[in-house]
């Protein structure tokens, strides 16, 4: 249980550290720098998707023989409809853009561009809390290893995504305190809707390949929705594909040297 607590975690500490860069820059990150580091996350959430999560669900549901993809396919699609569900109910303004999602909002520009990163990492703390019930519930397919190579996996490529978030806030007028710790608080729903998976997945254990693929389906929808279209913009997008490759091929190294 420690392990997974800690588990929980990393990801979270991963952000923080982030959002403390803004205390050590004076200047916001370039937008080459932060293609860069959105193609980088996009490609370590894509890669943890499908080594950690559709693989294992997939694997799980052997004994269905020919269909030992259907809870895999089925938990898929419940997460990018979830997500899409979360897109519209929550408001909420993407990096860079110019209009706000979702319904009509009084809120703050600020406070929308936090909830727009907190919106993106829910299911990257269910995709760790789902690994680590399925290590509390003794998965043989689901080592220690690979439960703390998805954690660390996402902790890097949400360290630079607390600068992301921290930097342009204090570039907006905010102190650097309150922008450090709006970086924080965008984290802070990793380790929350992390030990909701867990307690729900103890009690639903034949459920696990439903979880594992439906949280690879709301991290990729994420990654379509939001990563790829950041990373893609202006001149020059080659950075954000050459970081997307390098993130998902450090993520694929992360899994198989501690899985």
């Amino acid at each position: 249980m420690n392990d997974a607590f800690f588990g929980l975690l990393i990801p979270f500490a991963g952000t923080a550290l982030g959002a403390l860069c803004v205390f050590f820059m004076k200047k916001e990150l370039s937008v080459s720098v932060q293609r860069a580091l959105t193609g980088f996350a996009g490609g370590v959430m894509v890669a943890a998707s499908i080594w950690s999560l559709i693989v294992p669900a997939i694997e799980q549901s052997e004994p269905l023989g020919n269909l030992a993809f259907l809870p895999a396919f089925a938990g898929f699609w419940a997460g990018i409809l979830f997500l899409l569900f979360l897109d519209h109910i929550i408001p909420h303004l993407h990096r860079n853009a110019d209009a706000a999602e979702g319904p009509k909002s009084r809120l703050a520009r600020t406070t929308m561009m936090v909830l727009a990163v907190t919106l993106h990492n829910i299911p990257e703390g269910m995709a760790v809390g789902v690994v680590y019930a399925g290590l509390l519930n003794g998965s043989s397919l689901i080592t220690a290893g690979g439960a703390m190579a998805l954690a660390l996996g996402i902790a890097i490529q949400n360290f630079p995504e607390g600068a992301i978030v921290s930097m342009p806030l204090h570039a907006e007028g905010k102190s650097r305190a309150r922008a450090c710790l709006y970086g924080v608080l965008s984290g802070a729903v990793e380790p929350i809707f992390g030990a909701l998976t867990i307690l729900f997945a103890a009690l639903v254990v034949p459920a696990m390949p439903y979880l594992l693929s439906f949280a690879a389906g709301a991290m990729i929808y994420v990654v379509v929705e939001e990563l790829i279209p950041e990373m893609s913009q202006g001149t020059h997008s080659n950075v954000g594909v050459i970081s997307f490759a390098a993130g998902f091929t450090v993520m694929m190294a992360l899994d198989v040297a501690l899985g």
